[in-house]
């Protein structure tokens, strides 16, 4: 057995232990693709992955608006609370901070791998969600100074 497909296991059996089904789903279809020698997909992976995530993300985010459980005149009530605006404040640096961290990511490779097995850790120990490779690459960027 390679070592890739060990790390998977060894990911897979993390996600099993702390009950977070995003882990072990992600590490069993990348398993699959590896023992089924779908090797094609990897790259495609690496280069549309992030957007077809970010695609769903997004979709879900919206769904209240675009069903109507959010309506018209709550988006422009946010306007006028301070909780809302900071909301709104908080909401453009980390999409700022997300797109610093992509910036980072594709740039510096290399940091990639630390930034993974730290959103693996807060996500299986931490009850975190697999988000935080993106603002914790644009956190990382803002210390280090890079774009």
């Amino acid at each position: 057995m390679d070592y890739s497909s060990l790390i998977l296991l060894v990911l897979t059996g993390l996600g099993i232990v702390s009950g977070n089904s995003t882990i072990t789903i992600a590490m069993v279809v990348l398993l699959l693709l590896r023992v089924t020698h779908f090797h094609t997909a990897f790259p495609w992976l690496e280069k549309y992955g992030l957007t077809i995530g970010i695609i769903i993300l997004t979709i879900g985010v919206m769904t209240p608006l675009a069903s109507g459980k959010i309506s018209i005149s709550q988006v422009i009530e946010s306007f006028l609370h301070w909780k809302s605006l900071l909301a709104i404040a908080i909401g453009i640096l980390v999409a700022y901070l997300g797109g610093r961290g992509v910036t980072l990511m594709s740039g510096q490779p290399i940091i990639v791998t630390g930034l993974l097995i730290g959103t693996v850790i807060g996500v299986a120990f931490f009850k975190g969600v697999p988000v935080g490779p993106l603002i914790a690459a644009g956190l990382l960027s803002l210390l280090i100074g890079r774009t």
